[in-house]
């Protein structure tokens, strides 16, 4: 079965090394080059390929831009990323919703026919250093949204008014408690999100977004 590639990319020596790259194999048929999102989507009207090879860093839009918009257009359209931004939480973000593959440009020409036979299947592809710094990316999102899920809703309520700068008394006559309750709440809140002062807790509060700044 011939695989119909579509290339996205601006550099045109990087679009001749793929295109000599990708004619060498006869399963392999190339439906387009493109070097912009403005040449890029009508092109794809005309001719739509099974598997397109996107720069994320085109002139006139990034890939959060267009991928989610080629997503929508044209869902069964693969694509793979091919670019130079080596960055695990760019491809996490990517994944599974908008891309099927992410791959840096240094990769070779194995691995890249490998990438684009798996996305023309349906199946997710990543190098293997890449899709192990995406799983630890995961398992440390997965380990605080826990910690987070772990506060009860009053907890919640106490560590804004905490990270707002108000003191136990001030907490406790809002809320509607006794400053002993309120203690006991901030003591469960230290110990939950693993911090020793009430310093470290709104600086990590605040780097992971919990509460309003």
């Amino acid at each position: 079965m011939i695989i119909k590639v579509a290339i996205a990319e601006d550099h045109p020596m990087t679009i001749k090394g793929i295109k000599e790259t990708l004619l060498s194999y006869p399963h392999i048929s190339i439906t387009g080059t493109y070097s912009s999102a403005e040449a890029l989507m009508p092109g794809l009207e005309g001719n739509l390929p099974d598997v397109l090879l996107l720069d994320i860093q085109l002139p006139d839009k990034t890939g959060d831009q267009l991928a989610p918009l080629l997503r929508e257009l044209y869902p069964d359209m693969r694509i793979l990323v091919l670019t130079n931004f080596d960055s695990p939480l760019y491809a996490s973000k990517l994944l599974g919703n908008y891309i099927m593959g992410y791959l840096i440009k240094t990769t070779d020409e194995k691995t890249l026919i490998t990438a684009i036979e798996c996305v023309n299947e349906g199946k997710q592809f990543l190098e293997k250093d890449m899709r192990e710094r995406v799983d630890n990316l995961s398992s440390r999102k997965s380990r605080v949204w826990s910690q987070k899920t772990a506060l009860t809703p009053k907890e919640k309520e106490v560590l804004q008014l905490i990270v707002n700068g108000e003191n136990s008394q001030e907490i406790a006559k809002k809320l509607f408690l006794s400053t002993h309750t309120v203690n006991n709440y901030r003591n469960n809140i230290l110990l939950k999100m693993g911090v020793k002062n009430m310093a470290e807790l709104t600086k990590k509060a605040i780097l992971l977004g919990w509460v309003e700044f």
